[in-house]
């Protein structure tokens, strides 16, 4: 069974980059057809996708974040990471990591991390 675990700082002051690890257990990041999407829920609003990583490394993100969001990966220590410039107040929010396949049906997810942006 595949686990994700996101890690990183719970709080980041504005203007800085947030930076998120998941760390991929019983399974490999590079295994065909499997992609590694960051999703995140501000507080009293619904999920939000963010991005992907795919087995052969291609990314793509959401229209409305691509400017600040760049997602990349660490074959040899099975993680991939996110990172988040310039962030304002309004990108205070749980962040997850999750595993899907082609089709965009999704597996499993990682239990999230709360990152608030505060000064």
């Amino acid at each position: 069974q595949v686990q994700l675990q996101e890690s990183g700082p719970d709080l980041v002051k504005p203007s800085q980059t947030l930076s998120l690890t998941c760390t991929v257990s019983g399974g490999s990041i590079t295994t065909s057809d499997y992609y590694w999407i960051w999703i995140r829920q501000p507080p009293g609003k619904g999920l939000e996708y963010m991005g992907f990583i795919g087995y052969d490394g291609g990314t793509a993100y959401s229209p409305s974040l691509k400017t600040h969001t760049s997602i990349s990966r660490d074959t040899s220590k099975n993680q991939f990471s996110l990172q988040l410039t310039s962030v304002t107040p309004e990108d205070t929010a749980v962040y997850y990591c999750v595993q899907a396949w082609g089709g965009g049906k999704y597996g499993y997810w990682g239990q999230g991390t709360q990152v608030t942006v505060s000064s």
